[in-house]
């Protein structure tokens, strides 16, 4: 079974900076795209950005030129760098992991899909 733990939220000041960091664990051969998704108080979650295994992103047009997504294959790990922070950005940003191969033991391998982590707050104000 794979596991997200998302760390880096808090609270920033509008136009300071915030680095997210969501590590997956567990008997892990590889993992296929990841993104990051919000959800505000009242609003239903939405697609902040993805990345391919292979590095290829793609975001939402209300945080692109202002966030990054990266990750470390090596590390089993995927990142959110934001910057220019808006009032507008304050929500429980969550990791997901589109597709898994874990390695069950044995020789023995599964797909896990859909993975999510628990979610990490994000306020921004003054």
């Amino acid at each position: 079974q794979v596991q997200l733990v998302e760390s880096g939220g808090g609270l920033v000041q509008p136009g300071g900076s915030l680095r997210l960091s969501c590590l997956a664990s567990g008997s892990i051969v590889s993992i296929g795209d990841m993104g990051w998704y919000r959800q505000a108080p009242g609003k239903e979650r939405d697609l902040v950005a993805t990345i391919t295994r292979g590095g290829d992103t793609n975001y939402a047009d209300s945080v692109k030129d202002r966030f990054t997504i990266s990750r470390d294959n090596a590390k089993n790990t995927v990142y959110l760098q934001m910057n220019s922070l808006k009032p507008e950005d304050t929500a429980v940003y969550y990791c997901n992991a589109d597709r898994a191969l874990v390695e069950l033991g044995l020789g023995s391998r599964r797909y896990e899909n859909d993975c999510w982590g628990q979610g990490t707050q994000v306020t921004v104000s003054s």
